[in-house]
């Protein structure tokens, strides 16, 4: 099968440090071609894969100091998509809108990966205004406040299984936060908990800049306290360490989180998961097994002792079962060929193959970019 997958070019495939959706299309793209399809990566120039790589920009956005607006750098490359969208059995984007009026109507078999929270104003009638593009949520719960959209499937996210490796007797006794320090991931609720169960706190996280305030006003003088450690930003093999040497990784969110990646990220370490119950928590930790889910403060400081007292090899074998790469990948591929098979009953001939074989100049073969 010829795959292209479309990724955001905020950051590189894999990202360097922090990345949750480019991450995934790197464990996608290398799982398929694995798998032995032909899979073309459209991403930043500085990506890493085992696909052919389209690069769209020469490096992540975000790391490219002359660079103010993604917008035109993400147009440029759809119009790159479309123009070699015939040589392609199906197009799977990972880049939330942008994409949408460009390749809705065309006939061009497409799959689309929502990626973010779905809970926002904007959103309400977007989807319904493309029905002929197909979309997979990452979870159920991600699909609750657009329940008409037109989903294909969930598929949950997988990792390789190699990537982390299982820490079944951890040196460090400590709480692990990872994820980008914001309102809505609960550092601060992390930075309670620890404190209350007398636990060290160690903190792995990304900063944005739209929440350089919140850091600054609500969270770095929290950073002062004894036992609480701040790191930054980790990079992959950091991560292995980081997160298999933890006790547990606490993840105290406060919003509809579409899936949480980190989660069966420590899963894969053997490392218990402490989560609230938000958003696709439930679809994610296996209560009991692979984590401990509650609905508050008390009730997280309560279940620390129960949480980092789980068996760490069922963590990791419930991981192996449920969220690798190739079960990732095999979900999907059941979508691509669902998906083509109905374009193929219904006789629509994308429109860039319908003009060229008017003109006799079907495309034979792709060129891609530099």
């Amino acid at each position: 099968m010829k795959i292209a997958q479309v990724s955001p070019l905020i950051e590189s495939v894999p990202p360097r440090l922090y990345g949750g959706t480019e991450r995934v299309v790197a464990y996608l793209s290398d799982e398929l071609v694995r798998q032995g399809h032909e899979v073309t990566l459209f991403a930043s120039g500085d990506s890493r894969t085992r696909a052919n790589l389209v690069s769209a920009c020469r490096q992540a956005l975000r790391l490219d100091a002359d660079v103010r607006d993604h917008i035109p750098y993400h147009l440029m490359m759809m119009e790159h998509v479309k123009r070699l969208a015939p040589c392609f059995d199906i197009l799977h984007f990972h880049t939330d809108l942008v994409h949408f009026p460009i390749f809705s109507g065309t006939g061009h078999a497409t799959l689309t990966t929502l990626h973010g929270r779905q809970d926002l104003f904007e959103l309400r009638n977007f989807y319904a205004s493309f029905p002929d593009m197909p979309l997979v949520s990452i979870s159920d719960a991600q699909r609750k406040p657009i329940p008409d959209a037109n989903f294909a499937d969930t598929v949950l996210h997988g990792l390789p299984p190699d990537l982390l490796p299982s820490t079944l007797r951890p040196c460090g006794d400590y709480l692990a936060f990872v994820g980008r320090i914001s309102p809505e991931k609960g550092v601060d609720r992390a930075i309670e908990i620890a404190r209350a169960v007398g636990m060290p706190l160690k903190i792995a996280a990304k900063v944005d800049r739209a929440d350089e305030a919140y850091f600054r006003e609500q969270i770095a003088p929290l950073l002062t306290s004894s036992g609480v450690k701040y790191i930054g930003e980790i990079n992959e093999r950091e991560k292995a360490r980081f997160l298999g040497e933890a006790a547990a990784l606490l993840f105290p969110i406060d919003w509809p989180e579409p899936f949480g990646l980190v989660m069966i990220e420590a899963m894969a370490c053997a490392t218990p998961v402490l989560a609230f119950d938000c958003g696709s928590v439930r679809e994610v930790v296996d209560h009991r097994v692979t984590g401990w889910i509650v609905g508050c403060v008390e009730e997280a400081i309560g279940a620390v002792k129960a949480t980092v007292q789980l068996d760490r090899k069922a963590v990791r074998r419930r991981f192996e079962q449920r969220f690798t790469a190739r079960r990732m990948a095999d979900d999907y591929i059941r979508q691509y060929r669902a998906i083509i098979a109905h374009r193929s009953r219904t006789n629509v001939i994308p429109m860039s193959r319908a003009q060229a074989l008017r003109h006799g100049s079907e495309p034979r073969q792709m060129q891609p970019s530099a």
